[in-house]
């Protein structure tokens, strides 16, 4: 198997040493989906699945958050089963296991944002605040994963 889930990844995360981690760190139990092809996904539904207080310091535009371990999948009960619906969190990993969980549940459009929100600031697209106001701040979550945030301020507490 390749290190890279779908076609050209090789060229959208720069970072061997990060392709690694999320190799083995992800079960790709949910079809991931570059950052490029994510920010062309028109009717794409967000879904946010880091904790609260990292969703306040920013998150991809219009993103629904659900969190983790105060996980709450009713946010999603009059979503479409169907729709595109796009889970991201820092990385990659706590997606996953959200997406599993809406999986369960039914939803059948499902795709776990490879990188997580990392990856999609790293390569410049833009993350806002509570407030829908574009801004440079992401919650790196601690300064062990925060080291594979490239760009943008990285926040550790709000």
């Amino acid at each position: 198997m390749s290190i890279f889930p779908f076609k050209n990844q090789a060229q959208e995360i720069e970072s061997s040493a990060y392709k690694l981690l999320l190799k083995g760190m992800l079960s790709h139990s949910i079809e991931a989906i570059s950052v490029p092809q994510a920010a062309n996904s028109e009717n794409a539904i967000f879904v946010d699945s880091r904790e609260k207080e990292e969703f306040e310091v920013s998150h991809i535009k219009n993103a629904m958050w659900v969190g983790y371990d105060s996980l709450d999948l009713s946010r999603l009960e009059n979503v479409d089963q169907d729709r595109q619906i796009i889970i991201y969190c820092s990385v990659g990993y706590r997606s996953e296991k959200v997406a599993e969980k809406l999986k369960v549940k039914g939803f059948t459009n499902l795709f776990n944002l490879y990188g997580g929100i990392f990856e999609w600031k790293n390569q410049g697209h833009p993350v806002y605040n509570t407030n829908q106001k574009e801004t440079e701040q992401v919650h790196a979550y601690n300064k062990v994963w925060g080291v594979w945030l490239n760009k943008g301020e990285k926040v550790y507490s709000k």
